[in-house]
């Protein structure tokens, strides 16, 4: 794993928010790094000889780390997966509302995943 820290970090503007880059992190092959926020247990992120796996079992270890996965689409049409704290979904909403966008599906149980496609088929 590489580190590379901007300081200061860049800023720029999205929307109504604006971000600070704080740097990059570089995986190789079955390295991952976990994300988390004032001591609490965060989500990882896994690098794959293929590609990521971006975040824990959307049905499981995510739920249980207390965040609940949800595709959501911009006016522009563009899709994100996005994670919502549990317990700030009224939060979430008003963000939803102040950016323009909607709620396509949350996708953090197996009823929701089923909507989807009959996994359990598979």
């Amino acid at each position: 794993m590489h580190i590379e820290r901007r300081d200061p970090p860049r800023h720029y503007t999205v929307g109504a928010v604006r971000v600070a880059d704080c740097g990059t992190i570089d995986l190789a092959a079955d390295e991952q790094v976990t994300f988390a926020t004032g001591g609490r247990d965060g989500y990882d992120v896994t690098r794959k000889s293929w590609g990521w796996y971006a975040t824990p079992s959307l049905n499981s270890r995510l739920p249980a780390k207390g965040l609940r996965a949800v595709i959501a689409r911009n006016e522009a049409g563009r899709a994100y997966l996005l994670l919502v704290d549990a317990g700030r979904e009224a939060e979430f909403e008003a963000y939803l509302v102040s950016e323009k966008m909607s709620v396509l599906i949350w996708l953090d149980n197996d009823a929701a995943i089923s909507a989807l496609v009959d996994w359990q088929r598979i």
